[in-house]
């Protein structure tokens, strides 16, 4: 006889925005001008013995971090759940809006869109809680293979370049680690759609352009409805802050739907449903083979960790100030620097004109979700995947899922080696070397927190 140990409740909201709104992903404004494809909430509600958590997760490039928080206090308000219950991730899709983020491109557009998606977070938790249903939960893990690519490179003139460029001829090999683990969380309800979660590392920044799109999470939640009957899907994207799409050296038909970009990146909205097809295979590939565990109890725990800043030497301010000024003044073409280089320098510049008078610390929250053996642990930022392979070597759990930009966005938490390194993600980091080992530290003490 099936034993149902939980409850689980399952929303899903569109919301799609209005010509016109601002798209955020790169360092040039882009306003929408139309719909490939739904963007939406879907939201989890879990609830055993009284205590309810809400996993939510919105197509977005994320949330600027005030955003998070007053989303998460406008949802407490309207359910009763305690804040830290409510676990908003964003899986940074590049064709989407970011919430909360303003700049001199915002108008009056942008601020009503995000009001009206900060009510439609809180709806979507009000519903998940109002399916609550009997369930059991199982687990289970799968790979997506050669869909995901470090997007670091030791080149021959010994520097890093992230993003290098397909068939670069100067790459000399790729830097960092690779995770393609897919972890695999099936919800067995009663008299309802089971709910899978897939969580799985990669950046979605596969499409370009002006049309929003949920990229390939989006794909992956489509392309496993439309084959497994009866069943919802929700995707937590994991530490992917190092990882894209981008495979430097294809083979036979791998450029099959791609365009090169304006900055050397190859991009395609096929390829996105490539990836999609791929990460849905991998949760198919062990939806009716999951193991079923008993769930002893539901719970939350968030902590605050503060971590050194990276300010900058007083001798790199010139240079920095004149970068910021060419770009701000629309003269970036007469910069020295082409396709991702020249992202990276405006992003260095940037970080070092923002941070010039600190502050010396900036504090973090680390999240995290306790459904028996299993535990989500959410960072508010882009972590790299060594961040997220420490994480799930927590002790005493069946399956760890880290899920990046939750209830945060403080941009890029590298491993230390890549400050030594270089590249984009080191040299636009807020955060000084040892960020990375830091987290994974704190993390595995707030995963321990959940166990007492």
């Amino acid at each position: 006889m099936t034993t149902y140990d939980l409850k689980v409740g399952f929303s899903r909201i569109e919301i799609n925005p209005p010509l016109g709104v601002n798209l955020h992903g790169y360092f040039h404004q882009r306003l929408n001008e139309g719909i490939l494809d739904d963007l939406e909430i879907n939201t989890v509600a879990v609830e055993k013995d009284g205590v309810t958590v809400a996993l939510v997760t919105i197509d977005s490039e994320a949330a600027d971090t005030t955003y998070y928080e007053a989303a998460r206090e406008y949802a407490a308000n309207a359910t009763g759940l305690e804040k830290q219950a409510i676990f908003i991730h964003t899986t940074h899709t590049h064709v989407a809006p970011c919430f909360g983020r303003i700049s001199e491109n915002t108008n009056d557009l942008d601020k009503e869109y995000y009001s009206i998606v900060m009510k439609k977070i809180s709806d979507s938790i009000v519903y998940a809680i109002a399916d609550l249903k009997p369930a059991r939960m199982g687990i289970g893990f799968s790979k997506a293979e050669r869909v995901g690519f470090n997007r670091r490179y030791l080149m021959k003139d010994g520097s890093t370049k992230t993003n290098p460029g397909v068939n670069n001829p100067d790459i000399v090999k790729s830097i960092g680690l690779l995770d393609e683990r897919v972890n695999v969380i099936r919800f067995e309800r009663e008299c309802g759609d089971n709910v899978v979660i897939g969580n799985y590392g990669n950046h979605p920044d596969v499409i370009g352009n002006n049309k929003v799109s949920a990229d390939w999470p989006g794909f992956t939640r489509r392309i496993f409805e439309r084959a497994v009957e009866n069943s919802k899907c929700i995707f937590f994207n994991g530490a992917q802050g190092d990882i894209n799409h981008v495979n430097v050296k294809p083979v036979g038909g791998d450029l099959n739907g791609m365009f090169n970009d304006f900055d050397d990146v190859t991009r395609g909205y096929a390829h996105s449903r490539h990836i999609g097809n791929v990460v849905a295979g991998a949760l198919m590939s062990v939806y009716e083979k999951v193991e079923f565990l008993p769930v002893d109890e539901v719970k939350f725990v968030e902590n605050i960790i503060n971590v050194a800043s990276n300010m900058p030497k007083p001798e790199e301010m010139e240079e920095a100030r004149y970068i910021k000024k060419m770009v701000d003044d629309g003269r970036r073409d007469e910069l020295p620097y082409k396709g991702m280089m020249l992202t990276t320098m405006m992003a260095d510049a940037n970080r070092k004109v923002r941070l010039e008078n600190g502050p010396e610390f900036f504090p973090l929250n680390l999240t995290a979700i306790k459904i028996g053996d299993v535990a989500f642990i959410g960072i508010p930022g882009e972590p790299f995947t060594g961040i997220g392979m420490g994480l799930k070597e927590a002790a005493g759990w069946k399956m760890v899922c880290p899920t990046c930009l939750t209830n945060g966005s403080r941009g890029y938490f590298p491993m230390k080696d890549s400050y030594d390194e270089g590249g984009y993600e080191a040299r636009s980091s807020s955060y000084k070397a040892g960020v990375a080992e830091k987290i994974i530290e704190e993390g595995k003490k707030v995963l321990d927190d959940l166990r007492k």
